[in-house]
């Protein structure tokens, strides 16, 4: 089979090549995949540089959310079938023709999501589900604030949120993505990030301020959503995809009577794998009701995996970028 391997740890993918593999087989308790569809990362991109957190062994497969159809299946595996359609993650071995993985972490992909959108579901909307529902508890009719609505785990929020029934503000970097956002979600407002933003969310919320901030950018978006926060809202930090980790002085948070709040979904299930469980079986409910809707940005065949890279690095992209490894 065909993947995409990482041989060396280099900026501008120069340790990435397309080689030929043999096909894995599934052990006990595994499922073997043809993938579809494979979703893009920051992880995935930040792992062929040797900065990302896990730190696979060379050479390896990037990758980490997959959808595609079961051709195999290993030892002791139950609830499954050869040619169901499925979803599944892992941290590596998604940008290949096949793959294996755990059965007991994937499931069934709901009939009215293509593959691409499936592959586009899980990181992005368990980070919104966790950051909205469990740390942010936002509520009906409450004003959210969204950075970097036009990215992956920034539009999921928007369109959870706008479930949710709150008021949504949703900020990108350019006029072409705030359209692409509100063809896709019926936002209360969208305001350019070029442009600043304190004084913009003051007015369209009365004078008040947001009451819930969701910041996967961090550095001066942090700076400024402080200004402009509601007295008891909630900011929750999700990232820091500006490249700087801002600071607060502790008597912002007295003086107005907001919370800063971290915001780790994955740590976040494996602290409590009982609501981990919920929250993803939550996610996926959304979606097999049409409740939420991924938004992909394109789909390209994976010779053309340094473009949907580059999209992502770039911050090009609007929704998620995903990969089929089918095609050639």
């Amino acid at each position: 089979m065909k993947a995409l391997s990482v041989s060396e740890l280099a900026e501008n993918f120069a340790g990435c090549e397309i080689v030929d593999i043999d096909r894995p087989s599934p052990k006990a308790g595994q499922i073997l995949v043809h993938i579809r569809a494979a979703a893009i990362g920051f992880p995935d991109l930040l792992m062929t540089q040797g900065l990302y957190q896990h730190k696979p062994d060379l050479p390896f497969i990037p990758g980490t959310e997959i959808a595609g159809d079961i051709v195999a299946l290993g030892d002791g595996v139950e609830g499954f079938a050869i040619g169901q359609a499925v979803v599944a993650s892992k941290l590596g071995g998604g940008l290949a023709e096949y793959g294996v993985f755990d059965a007991a972490t994937s499931r069934l992909k709901p009939d009215n999501l293509s593959y691409a959108q499936a592959a586009a579901t899980t990181s992005a909307y368990l980070t919104a589900y966790v950051s909205l529902v469990r740390r942010g508890y936002l509520q009906k009719d409450e004003w959210l604030l969204v950075h970097g609505a036009a990215g992956g785990v920034g539009l999921a929020a928007v369109d959870l949120a706008h479930h949710l029934g709150a008021k949504v503000i949703a900020v990108a970097s350019s006029d072409e993505k705030l359209a692409k956002i509100k063809a896709h979600v019926p936002v209360e407002a969208v305001l350019n990030s070029q442009n600043g933003f304190r004084e913009q969310v003051k007015e369209i919320t009365g004078g008040k301020g947001a009451d819930v901030i969701y910041d996967p950018v961090g550095g001066d978006v942090f700076d400024e959503s402080v200004r402009c926060i509601a007295w008891g809202g909630r900011l929750l930090v999700v990232g820091f995809a500006s490249g700087r980790i801002p600071n607060i002085s502790a008597n912002m948070p007295l003086i107005k009577g907001f919370s800063v709040v971290g915001v780790r979904a994955g740590e976040y299930g494996r602290r409590d794998p009982q609501a981990g469980g919920e929250n993803m079986a939550a996610v996926w409910d959304l979606a097999a009701q049409g409740k939420i809707t991924p938004y992909v940005d394109c789909e390209l065949p994976l010779s053309q995996w340094r473009d949907a890279f580059g999209r992502m690095e770039n911050r090009q992209l609007v929704g998620r970028v995903i990969v089929d490894p089918s095609r050639f």
